[in-house]
């Protein structure tokens, strides 16, 4: 993240000094060449009704320095405030995952209650249910059909290899 940074702050940098060169290069190469107002525009040569600027550079070495401790001040706070960002935006997103996570469980455990709380409800409901009538193949009594008749009671046959 700090080289990041860094590439920012030498192509900020380099693009100021580029439009730095390009706007005092053709004044320090006029020398003290006067400077022009006509109208809305500027120019080097004098025009009808235009009136000549003074545009000199009062600033000391003093005052560049300051204005360079004060751009170094502003750069160390901008990054200082970088990282505080960054770090309550990671914060946030934990935040915002566990508690995801949490109501994704909440759902999970609210489903399988509603589930069990189903399943007793069958139990119960088929619990206390009346009990079906047996029919008279099942009932046990004796059965008046044609294999009483025939003197023996039907079986059912099993199925295997033993036979009994």
């Amino acid at each position: 993240m700090k080289n990041r940074t860094r590439t920012r702050k030498a192509a900020a940098a380099a693009l100021l000094l580029a439009a730095c060169g390009t706007f005092w290069m053709p004044a320090a190469a006029q020398g003290k060449s006067a400077t022009y107002r006509c109208g809305n525009t500027y120019t080097d040569r004098p025009c009808e009704g235009g009136k000549q600027l003074a545009l000199d550079d009062a600033r000391t070495e003093a005052d560049r320095r300051a204005a360079e401790a004060a751009t170094r001040r502003a750069e160390q706070r901008a990054d200082q405030l970088e990282r505080i960002r960054l770090s309550q935006e990671k914060e946030a997103y934990e935040r915002s995952r566990r508690s995801a996570h949490d109501a994704r469980q909440a759902a999970m455990a609210e489903r399988r209650l509603a589930a069990s709380e189903q399943l007793a409800r069958a139990r119960a409901q088929k619990l206390g249910a009346e009990p079906r009538k047996s029919s008279p193949r099942f009932s046990g009594a004796a059965d008046d059909g044609p294999a009483a008749a025939q003197g023996g009671s039907r079986r059912k046959k099993r199925n295997g290899s033993s036979a009994g």
